[in-house]
């Protein structure tokens, strides 16, 4: 009967790292390649922000699907409205001018089962290299 329990006890501690292993693949991740100083950063991203971004995306094999370096014109998007993934809206929030990060997006914060054909196949894990260059945040009321 023990031996029965113990068993128990160790397949359930196992689907429990699975599971756990299982959700750290789906959650975004943030890496921080280059830190601009506090005393350096003059304005943060946030929501509602107008960014001006370089970037260049790739798939977990290192296949490169875009990249904004060899057009030598920055990306421009406003942060959090939809104009961009899901993976961009969250990643790129709270950043200086001149920071670089890595993010690591899981698919359903991407382009989801569907992909965007024919260069990101649907399920695809996407890492983008970003750099932002400018921040234009409109003056409040």
């Amino acid at each position: 009967m023990r031996s029965i329990a113990v068993a128990l006890a160790v397949l359930c501690l196992a689907f429990c790292a699975l599971d756990f292993a299982s959700a750290a693949k789906k959650s975004l991740r943030i890496g921080v390649k280059k830190r601009i100083a506090e005393a350096e950063c003059k304005i943060k991203s946030r929501k509602g922000d107008s960014l001006s971004m370089h970037y260049t995306g790739t798939l977990e094999d290192g296949t490169e699907f875009d990249s904004s370096i060899p057009r030598g014109d920055p990306f421009v998007f406003t942060l959090g409205s939809g104009q961009v993934i899901k993976g961009w809206d969250q990643g790129l929030l709270s950043m200086c001018e001149g920071e670089k990060r890595r993010l690591v997006i899981p698919s359903d914060l991407g382009y989801g089962d569907r992909g965007s054909p024919p260069k990101i196949p649907g399920g695809s894990t996407l890492i983008f290299e970003v750099e932002l260059i400018h921040i234009n945040r409109k003056t409040e009321l």
